[in-house]
């Protein structure tokens, strides 16, 4: 019985990395990966191998796929979330994102890493966002938690360890 699922050639290959990149904001690696599992995932019908690097500078070519523009938007978002600059940095690593690439959008999630922090600890009702004051034990798990997010552990204590209801600001 013959697999149901069609096969590939460069004319569809090239119509799903369209499709793929008008729905998804991507990188270059990313489109790349996700051809590449197409490809694996059904037969290949043509005499040439797949050139799928090509077909991707291709596609970055006519501006569909731009790294830099992805690497901001990725870090603003995780930023925003609440995620340190250690998470969005390997965020952008796993997405391919070369270093020149990745610079300015690094820099602004190291300029935003306050707030990202304040985001978290709200979120997550730790420290000055707590209802009460936590046990010893509670208050590692919530360190760890900060540290896992992505942030230096010296903002994390900061938040852990303020009372609930205090203030506290960037400078102190």
């Amino acid at each position: 019985m013959k697999n149901s699922v069609k096969t590939l050639d460069r004319e569809s290959l090239n119509r799903l990395a369209i499709r793929y990149v008008e729905r998804y904001a991507t990188s270059r690696k990313k489109l790349a990966r996700y051809l590449q599992r197409k490809i694996g995932e059904r037969e290949w019908d043509d005499a040439k191998p797949p050139a799928v690097e090509e077909l991707v500078e291709h596609i970055a070519a006519l501006g569909y796929v731009d790294d830099a523009t992805y690497a901001q938007s990725k870090a603003a978002a995780l930023t925003r979330r609440g995620y340190g600059t250690r998470r969005v940095s390997h965020a952008l690593y796993e997405a391919g994102i070369s270093e020149a690439d990745g610079r300015e959008a690094y820099q602004t999630s190291e300029s935003n890493k306050w707030a990202a922090a304040d985001k978290f600890a709200r979120k997550r009702r730790i420290g000055p966002y707590a209802e009460s004051q936590q046990d010893s034990d509670k208050c590692r798990k919530q360190l760890q938690a900060f540290l896992r997010a992505g942030h230096d552990f010296d903002v994390a204590s900061r938040f852990v360890f303020a009372r609930p209801g205090a203030e506290i600001s960037e400078d102190s």
